[in-house]
Formats: C-alpha cells, sequence, structure tokens
C-alpha cells in the first residue's frame, strides 16, 4: 500500500504506464488525490504524490482584464516526463509591460485559454519571459539534463509558474552557465535582444568610422534603454539618451550619471529635448554636424518621436518599438522629402519567432557580453515566490508594473525547492 503523502526529499515512486498521460487528466487527478494527503500535511512544504506527480502552481487568467481582478493562482499536478518532455523549476521571471497588456487583452499577441492544467474555464498561463532549471527529463531527451538552465524558445508558453513541463525542442539550453545569475538569464530574450537586432539590422553603420556615428533614443532609462547604451559602447556608436525628469533636480542628475557609468555618450531631459535650444546641443555633441546620428530609437511617440527625427542625418532610419506616451508618430513631411529618413517598426516577438535561430545565436551573443562584464545588470524590483506566496498579492505586484517611476523592473524570484 502507498503512503498517502512523502515529501519532495523522499523517493519517488514510478506510476504505471497504463495510468500516465502527457496532461493531467481527470482519472489522473482522482488517482493522485487519493494518494496524497492535502498540503498542510507540513506547513510550508511542497509535496508529490506515490506516483510521481510534481505540485505546482501558475498565474492564470480567463478573461481579459486588470492583473488585479483576473489573475489567479491555480494549483496543478505534472507528471513524470516521457518521451522529449521535460519538467522545469523557475528561477526567475521579469514583469514586461507587454506581459500586463497581454493580460488585458491590449497587446496583438493573446496565447491560448486552455483546459490543459486542469481549470474549470479555459485559461492562459501569464507571463512570456524567464529562466527556469531542468529537474527531471524523458527518456528520450538528447540536449538537456537535470541541472540545466534553460529559457522559452517562443513567446506565449507561459512563465509566471513554478513548475512547467514542455518539450525540448521549446527550450533554448544556456550551454555556460558560469558567471551568469538567474536575473541576467530571465531578462535575456526580450529587451536586449530588442536592442540587439534594432541596432543591428536597421543601419549600415560605417564600421571603419567607429566612434564618429550616433544613435539617439527615448526611453533611455528602460531595458532596452540601457541594452542599447552598452551595445553603443562595445560596438563604438555614441549614443545620445532622453529621459524623463525625475521628481528632484539631484533624483534627475543621479539618473544622468548613472546612464553615463553604463557607457552613455550624453544623457538629457525630455524637456530638453523639446526646448529650442536642443539643436545647438545636438550641434556642440556632434563636432557641428561631422558625427552624424545615423538612428533613433522610439518607444515613446508623439512630440518625442518628432524631435528625435529632426536631429537625424539625411537617409538615416527611426525605429519605433513602442508608443508610453500612447500618441501617434507625427512626422514633418519635409522629414521625408528632403531628408529621406526611413521610419520602421520592430517587434520582438514576431520576429523572434520567424527567426528562432537567430534569436538563439543573438541570446548566445548577449549571455557571452554577459560574462565578460560587459552588460550590466538592469535593477530590479524582487518579487520574492515561494510555495505559501498567495495570489493576490502576486497579482498586485503584477498590477504595478505600469505604474509611475518604478526603483527597476518588476522581477518574480521563485524560492521553492523542486
Amino acid at each position: 500500500m502507498f503512503s498517502r503523502c512523502i515529501s519532495r526529499s523522499a523517493t519517488r515512486v514510478p506510476i504505471p504506464k497504463s495510468a500516465v498521460s502527457s496532461s493531467f487528466t481527470p482519472v489522473a487527478a482522482a488517482v493522485a488525490r487519493q494518494t496524497r494527503l492535502p498540503n498542510t500535511c507540513l506547513e510550508g512544504r511542497r509535496y508529490i504524490s506515490a506516483y510521481g506527480y510534481t505540485q505546482a502552481k501558475a498565474l492564470v487568467y480567463s478573461k481579459y482584464g486588470e492583473p488585479k481582478d483576473v489573475l489567479r493562482l491555480h494549483k496543478h499536478s505534472i507528471s513524470a516526463p516521457h518521451a522529449t518532455q521535460v519538467n522545469l523549476r523557475l528561477l526567475a521571471a521579469p514583469l514586461n509591460p507587454a506581459d500586463v497588456n497581454q493580460i488585458q487583452g491590449v497587446y496583438p499577441s493573446k496565447p491560448p485559454f486552455e483546459t490543459t492544467l486542469g481549470t474549470q474555464e479555459p485559461s492562459a498561463i501569464a507571463g512570456n519571459e524567464g529562466a527556469f532549471e531542468v529537474i527531471a527529463t524523458g527518456p528520450d531527451v538528447k540536449s538537456l539534463a537535470k541541472g540545466d538552465w534553460v529559457i522559452m524558445k517562443r513567446t506565449g508558453q507561459g512563465t509566471w509558474r513554478t513548475h512547467a513541463q514542455l518539450d525540448e525542442s521549446q527550450l533554448i539550453k544556456v550551454e555556460d552557465q558560469t558567471g551568469l545569475s538567474p536575473l541576467q538569464v530571465s531578462t535575456v530574450s526580450v529587451n536586449p535582444v530588442t536592442a540587439y537586432r534594432m541596432i543591428k539590422d536597421f543601419c549600415d553603420w560605417d564600421w571603419m568610422r567607429a566612434g564618429e556615428e550616433w544613435l539617439i533614443q527615448n526611453g533611455a532609462n528602460s531595458g532596452v534603454g540601457r541594452a542599447a547604451i552598452q551595445l553603443g559602447k562595445e560596438w563604438g556608436i555614441k549614443t545620445l539618451n532622453v529621459v524623463r525628469e525625475r521628481k528632484t533636480p539631484e533624483e534627475t542628475e543621479e539618473l544622468k550619471q548613472e546612464l553615463k557609468d553604463l557607457g552613455a555618450t550624453a544623457v538629457v531631459t525630455e524637456s530638453e529635448l523639446l526646448s529650442g535650444e536642443f539643436k545647438n546641443i545636438v550641434k556642440e555633441l556632434t563636432r557641428q554636424g561631422k558625427e552624424p546620428i545615423r538612428l533613433a530609437l522610439n518607444c515613446v511617440g508623439g512630440k518625442n518621436a518628432t524631435a528625435l527625427a529632426k536631429v537625424l542625418a539625411p537617409g538615416s532610419h527611426m525605429v519605433t518599438y513602442g508608443a508610453m506616451s500612447k500618441q501617434p508618430v507625427a512626422l514633418p513631411s519635409g522629414l521625408l522629402i528632403f531628408k529621406d529618413l526611413v521610419f520602421d517598426g520592430f517587434w520582438v516577438s514576431r520576429w523572434g519567432d520567424k527567426n528562432p535561430q537567430l534569436k538563439e545565436n543573438t541570446i548566445k551573443d548577449i549571455l557571452q557580453l554577459t560574462r565578460a562584464g560587459k552588460f550590466k545588470d538592469i535593477p530590479v524590483d524582487e518579487v520574492k515566490w515561494s510555495w505559501n506566496t498567495e495570489g493576490p498579492e502576486l497579482a498586485a505586484s503584477v498590477q504595478e508594473t505600469l505604474s509611475g517611476y518604478r526603483s527597476g523592473k518588476g522581477l518574480l524570484r521563485y524560492e521553492g525547492d523542486d
């Protein structure tokens, strides 16, 4: 007779093949319920059933709305992996604004609502970015082993969960963990990749003029902005960076210095950008235009974006990857007619899904720069997630992602065991 409940540290007893399924069916659920005690067996500990099911929790939503209203914590069980399946434990997962927009239903990419986790209503797992550790592999898995770190290959796979079971083909292995932290790995696939591809793909840089060409960007304190500053420094591209004023002049100067310490060539405020003196500031920085501004990265829109475009050299590009101001990009006709500027859009999710191998190569390159100390950590506002953390607490942290001036990017860090 199997014991009704055993701790994580105890020996696992495999479930008979006749009772196993790749998804947790109602029949399997009934069997599992009969073979384990409630989670209050020992306070603060997770349990598996005697048949080898791993207990997991996921932040899910079954309708669109504000995170605080629609997110809930769903508990479910994961079977032992078979064939090419891999069982994973969350290390860390960022809370990106796009994730919140997805929950609100206003983001172009929407994950399917399903019942594969045993939810009463069809639901989606929130989150698109994160780092996981492999805790078990199926017998046919070739490229992964227990202890490996992985990230999701595609968007929409759901990262805000303590544990997951995915196919080996859905994951990108971190080949070398040396010198890397869960924070660095969990945040590599969106913001740094966005900055990397925009700088590489939208401007034909004259590499013989290293240190004599510029890019200009707004939202310079964002994850993408910080990545662009550091990549520009590494590649010999000067950066002119625009930030919003902080509450006090002292805080604004502190932020400017922080970005300069990352490698920013110059940092100005949005007020300076929109002032009549900005042209003179640019002339002084670029040696009266002898050092052209070849690329603009725009995540704000409105008058802010127009001001960026006005200082671009003829034949240059502006790439828009966000719209924080919720205002359209307004362009004087003269910029199109007489300066021959090109205006592009970039969405890293679509790009990555169309170019999976190039995405993987880009991630490897960024992680190598990180190991070499050339890519610094972003500031984070860490949210610790233990097995006993309640759903409303996590949902409130997600809701705060779009609020005001945060001390850093929201980051879920899971502190549970295997």
